[in-house]
């Protein structure tokens, strides 16, 4: 009997370490992804001109090679690539593009404001005047997820989005994504 309890204890107690493990590096995990590491304050634009769903990612495309050296050529053939899969326009002014590319380390991003809304083939039909594109290594498996599904969800809060489109100024629209982030916590 006591060999019994004793050895339940010892695997009761080897269970629980195991699951705070599992548990710590989950946290870990989950921590890694936020818009701080996702976005530079450089990767984030107001557009006064942007007349087509095509030239919205040129925009983006440009915006990517100046804030994270990639080659504006090659993330634009990766988004017209990955866009005519499927339009990533998610609905309510929203547009998720993304693609992966060769010679990235890290899932980034880059965010941009419309000041007119456009076209995008949105899944609602609406037109899109937020869009907030995803870079990944070409191996990236759930970062790349995890990136898609903490955009997607700080998009779909309509109050953010309404703070989004109330403030147009880079630095502002950048402190609000990357607080928006703690403020979802709370």
């Amino acid at each position: 009997m006591s060999f019994t309890v004793a050895t339940t204890g010892i695997l009761a107690g080897s269970t629980r370490n195991r699951m705070s493990e599992r548990q710590s590096r989950l946290n870990k995990s989950a921590s890694i992804m936020d818009f701080d590491k996702l976005l530079k304050p450089e990767a984030v634009k107001v557009l006064t001109s942007a007349s087509s769903k095509k030239r919205l990612m040129q925009e983006l495309s440009d915006l990517a090679e100046h804030a994270y050296d990639l080659s504006a050529g090659s993330v634009l053939d990766a988004l017209l690539e990955r866009e005519a899969l499927g339009p990533t326009g998610v609905g309510h002014g929203v547009a998720l593009p993304h693609a992966r590319l060769d010679g990235l380390d890290e899932v980034v991003g880059a965010f941009v404001l419309l000041d007119k809304p456009i076209d995008f083939n949105s899944v609602d039909r609406q037109p899109v005047d937020i869009a907030f594109a995803l870079f990944a290594p070409e191996d990236a498996g759930v970062e790349h997820l995890k990136a898609l599904a903490l955009v997607s969800r700080t998009l779909r809060d309509t109050s953010i989005c309404s703070k989004l489109r109330a403030n147009p100024n880079p630095a502002t629209l950048h402190t609000i994504l990357t607080s928006a982030q703690s403020e979802q916590a709370a």
